[in-house]
């Protein structure tokens, strides 16, 4: 690698990493806000709360990668601009083309990086992330057990144990459903326990009666039982862990589900060849953005006055190429089979950068044309 790519390259990193730490913070507050009022209320530890913010920081990391990139070739470029670097090195006989070659090094190890976190960390903290949710959903149902109080876990629902043994075991403990209109049901049994299971957390009552009160006529109905299971998972909003989404698949996990496993997670083969074919193609973006942010501000060449104009139009590109990747986007979604068109924007912006470094090669092109119309 020549001097001067060594040279850029490392001023791109340097400012790269110092963008996307700043942007992850700000994305990162803003999530770890919500998780913290999320789980305090529920009374979980901070060591829970770490880990929470822990795991969606790759999802966060991937988001802002492809942005900090662009603003770190802008910053980068509109120095060396200001500093009359990028003039030397077009005066030394360096094209448009040859100056932007250290961009597309640059681009290459965002694209690389952002390939390891959409097929692989992204999806394996997705999945954690969901399987620790209903773990702790499943203790906060422990936790709402309290000897010597009447409960109400959700409405309509009270609850009462006179006493929990150190293994876990509940005394005398009395149940009331009113969740129904006309209907009140109440369970009373001399011991039970709580269970998780496949289809969520059920109470165990062994050795009570079942009263069945039909308030539009008043009757009721009465059962002595030996053993009656609960189903409790309404109460603390638990949602059973079946199994994971393709979201939550690395895509070599996902390209090697058959039919059956498509099926039992609930998804179709056009949904996979869209996430994988997405995951493809917004590391591609990452090598173009720089790109394009490069080749826009090499427009002009020096002014005394700043480059804001080229600025503005390199944040004009950007914002095209992004409009372009949604529209791809819902393009796929809405027409199974046509993942494809979800890497035009990667072509489009390709093809933008490489007519804006042709026209940086000849800025007297438009000069020369409005003479000759004169």
């Amino acid at each position: 690698m020549a001097r001067f790519d060594r040279y850029m390259l490392s001023q791109l990193m340097m400012l790269f990493g110092f963008f996307s730490l700043i942007l992850v913070m700000v994305y990162w507050v803003n999530q770890a806000v919500v998780l913290f009022d999320q789980l305090i209320a529920d009374g979980q530890s901070a060591t829970v709360f770490l880990e929470f913010t822990a795991l969606t920081l790759p999802n966060v990391i991937r988001v802002v990668l492809p942005i900090s990139a662009f603003i770190a070739a802008v910053y980068a470029t509109n120095r060396l601009s200001s500093e009359s670097e990028l003039v030397v090195m077009q005066a030394t006989g360096f094209s448009g083309f040859r100056l932007a070659r250290p961009v597309l090094y640059f681009g290459l190890i965002v694209a690389a990086l952002l390939s390891v976190l959409s097929h692989f960390l992204e999806p394996m903290a997705s999945r954690q992330l969901e399987e620790r949710r209903t773990e702790i959903a499943q203790n906060v149902s422990a936790g709402l057990l309290s000897e010597g109080e009447f409960l109400h876990p959700a409405t309509g629902i009270t609850f009462y144990i006179r006493e929990i043994t150190p293994v876990s075991e509940l005394l005398d403990i009395f149940l009331t459903d009113t969740r129904e209109e006309n209907i009140e049901l109440t369970y009373s049994a001399r011991r039970a326990f709580l269970a998780n299971t496949d289809a969520g957390p059920k109470l165990l009552m062994f050795d009570g009666l079942a009263m069945n009160l039909d308030r539009s006529t008043q009757r009721l109905f009465t059962t002595r039982f030996e053993e009656f299971a609960f189903d409790i998972s309404g109460l603390v909003d638990i949602e059973n862990l079946g199994p994971p989404q393709p979201s939550a698949l690395t895509t070599f996990e996902i390209l090697s589900l058959d039919i059956t496993a498509l099926e039992t997670v609930g998804t179709s083969r056009s949904d996979v060849n869209f996430i994988v074919m997405d995951r493809i193609a917004q590391p591609l973006l990452a090598v173009v953005t720089p790109l394009v942010g490069f080749a826009c501000l090499l427009l002009g060449g020096f002014s005394r006055f700043g480059i804001w104009r080229q600025i503005i139009l390199a944040i004009a590109m950007l914002v095209v190429i992004k409009a372009a990747d949604n529209s791809a986007s819902d393009i796929a979604i809405s027409n199974p089979g046509l993942e494809v068109v979800m890497l035009l924007p990667s072509v489009m912006g390709v093809t933008i950068a490489t007519a804006l470094l042709w026209l940086s090669a000849h800025p007297t092109l438009f000069s020369r044309r409005r003479r000759t119309a004169q």
